[in-house]
């Protein structure tokens, strides 16, 4: 380590990482090679995708390294978005179901599709 505050990690750390990251691609190829189908394979494709974020931003952006403040102001807006756009996808999904419920599947469905072709 540097004494003027420069930081110099092992490039051991990194080579480490493109292995990870190389395996967990693999890994989410492999979903789509086995031919898995529905929730189970997004499911898989996502937790790889999310592990993969993890490791660029932790190693590769230095966030390992950083301090606790910097942290919150660079990963707490996106995380915050995150959980609001899923609060408005719960929020948009109770509202379709509930008009499917209240109208009618059939007779929602027709209107949806001659207001379509007009």
């Amino acid at each position: 380590m540097a004494t003027d505050g420069h930081q110099e990690h092992p490039l051991s750390v990194y080579l480490w990482i493109w292995v990870l990251l190389f395996v967990l691609s693999a890994f989410s190829y492999a979903v789509d090679y086995i031919g898995l189908e529905g929730y189970l394979r997004w499911s898989l494709i996502l937790i790889f995708m999310v592990a993969k974020a993890g490791l660029i931003i932790a190693i590769f952006m230095h966030m390992v390294w950083e301090r606790l403040a910097l942290i919150y102001a660079i990963l707490g807006p996106p995380l915050l978005l995150s959980f609001f756009i899923g609060f408005m996808a719960i929020e948009g999904d109770y509202t379709f179901l509930t008009r499917l419920n209240f109208f009618g599947e059939t007779d929602f469905v027709a209107q949806h599709h001659t207001d379509e072709s007009h």
